[in-house]
């Protein structure tokens, strides 16, 4: 790739190295420069601008991006498109990341250009949070990198996966002495239940017996009967040797201790052991407390479906030095979690994947269509209407409202399943209505909403995930458009920090009217879909539909 200064006359078809702002409007880095933006540029007053050339053996940034992380990308996870050279990877549910970072540090060293940037192995995620980023550092890379990098990953296990949690049925066995008081034993209960939902299990069984070996020994067998799995034990006193009661009683049932300490802090009197196919752990008397502690890491693990040795156990200490650390933050609802990682659960302002609703616009009267509707008019054996929702459906974007208005029974039954009827009684006073109607009902929780519409059948999922994939108001991404061939588009993705100003508009007056008061904040999204060009407002329209791609 060829990189540096040039005359802005001879800048046609390079790639923008530096934004440069023209008046009013702005060309951000990255922009492919038109003949008619080199004549803006030397109108504005630039002589020389910062561009980039790729050369034959160069991959283009969202192309090598995206075939990385595909190639990344395991069981539940989920490859969002590339945008600016980079391709994020997100969790599809909550679990632990699986991470194999001898393979990552060995793709990492094949070429500057290429960074891939994870989050540690065995680390707490939820559904929606970011596992990895792929980001191509200039606005290539080269293409003989990237196929090696593909071939370093083809027939291997995956390098990002999740191991989702699953719902255990645990047995749980608290013992006490003469002086071991109730609340003690209650508290202990609750910190157990508190993790335990945290991790989408629960306790099953529960016994409170003696502290005593043979007492010991006889609730482990009867929980490991009713099916519990696995068995948690809390002594009264602390397990000081693999010798000591805890351990007796289970040796007693005829279980195994596996290893008895771990260089985790506070966590250290841990015992490790099974009973058949059940892991029995003998737990260190700091998890009564809900502070991140050794038996956290061990008991993710388990509900992950991750068997766990006595090598795993002592391979623990990097990182396991959580004692006194005041920064490391608290779950949202009471459980422990560890700001480097290794927790109970996300953390709440951990990277994630913009959550995007999506409105489809289906209310307008249809009247330059003769006398029938143009989105109950039939397209390829089904109705326009639900080709428009098909392709959102098959999009990341959740929910997906339908505004009803003109005809709204019929409407209603051409849209099929998978979207919410929001009605527009107003419907006739215009298109801001239907907005605000739409707007009005979109659920808390939502970074940003899709503005369809729904006449514009030709609109692929792939151009409705380049807007979610470009959209990230925090680098000044909060409007994001589609363009092809240098004419911008529909759909439109709008950061919700503009519903205040949508919900005042007017009339026939759109959402694209905004677009001029809010220019810094837009970002036009090359795509290859001339669907976003297409609506079919006539018959004649609709008769001369272009051939397009499925």
């Amino acid at each position: 790739m060829q990189f540096g200064p040039m005359p802005v006359r001879a800048a046609t078809g390079g790639i923008l190295g530096h934004s440069l702002s023209l008046g009013k409007e702005r060309f951000r880095k990255g922009r492919v420069l038109s003949a008619a933006d080199v004549a803006a540029l030397e109108a504005a007053g630039h002589a020389t601008v910062y561009v980039a050339r790729l050369g034959d053996g160069d991959m283009a940034e969202d192309e090598a991006a995206s075939r990385i992380a595909t190639a990344l990308a395991g069981p539940q996870a989920r490859t969002a498109a590339a945008f600016t050279g980079r391709a994020n990877l997100y969790a599809e549910t909550a679990g632990l990341a699986r991470i194999d970072t001898a393979r990552l540090d060995a793709l990492n060293e094949l070429d500057e250009a290429l960074t891939i940037a994870t989050l540690e192995d065995y680390e707490p995620v939820e559904a929606g949070q970011m596992l990895a980023t792929v980001k191509i550092i200039p606005f290539a890379a080269p293409r003989t990198a990237i196929e090696r990098g593909e071939a370093m990953l083809k027939g291997q296990p995956p390098l990002v996966q999740v191991a989702p949690f699953r719902p255990h049925e645990i047995g749980l066995v608290l013992t006490r002495v003469a002086d071991t008081k109730d609340s003690v034993l209650a508290k202990t209960e609750l910190a157990v239940s508190q993790r335990l939902a945290q991790l989408g299990s629960r306790i099953r069984g529960l016994r409170t017996v003696a502290h005593d070996e043979g007492a010991i020994a006889a609730a482990i067998t009867d929980l490991k009967a009713e099916g519990c799995a696995p068995i948690l034990v809390f002594g009264a006193s602390a397990t000081v040797d693999r010798h000591d009661v805890v351990p007796a009683g289970l040796m007693r049932a005829g279980g195994d201790v596996l290893h008895f300490g771990m260089p985790v802090d506070p966590g250290n009197l841990l015992m490790l052991g099974r009973h058949g196919d059940v892991f029995v752990i003998g737990v260190p008397g700091c998890a009564r407390s809900p502070k991140l502690n050794g038996f956290d890491w061990v008991l993710q693990r388990l509900c992950a479906g991750i068997a766990i040795s006595r090598r795993d156990i002592m391979r623990m200490g990097s990182g396991g030095l959580l004692k006194e650390i005041p920064t490391r933050p608290m779950l949202r609802d009471g459980g422990p979690r560890d700001s480097s990682g290794k927790a109970g659960a996300a953390d709440s302002t951990a990277p994630r994947r913009p959550k995007i609703g999506a409105l489809i616009l289906a209310a307008g009267l249809s009247s330059r269509f003769g006398d029938g509707h143009k989105l109950l008019a039939e397209l390829d054996g089904k109705p326009v209407l639900r080709h428009t929702i098909e392709h959102a459906l098959a999009s990341s974007a959740r929910p997906l409202l339908l505004v009803t208005g003109h005809q709204a029974d019929a409407v209603r039954d051409a849209a099929g399943a998978g979207v919410e009827i929001i009605h527009n009684p107003a419907y006739a006073e215009g298109l801001a209505s239907s907005l605000r109607a739409g707007l009005s009902a979109l659920p808390q929780g939502l970074d940003g909403v899709l503005v369809c519409l729904g006449d514009m059948p030709d609109v692929t999922s792939a151009t409705l995930e380049a807007l979610i994939a470009a959209f990230n108001p925090v680098e000044g991404r909060a409007i994001c458009l589609p363009v092809v061939g240098g004419k911008r588009g529909n759909p439109t993705l709008w950061g919700l920090q503009f519903l205040p100003e949508l919900l005042r508009l007017e009339g026939d007056t759109g959402a694209r009217s905004l677009l001029g008061p809010h220019a810094e904040w837009v970002c036009e999204v090359p795509v290859d879909d001339p669907g976003i060009l297409h609506d079919y407002d006539t018959p004649a329209a609709l008769a001369a539909r272009p051939v397009t791609k499925s």
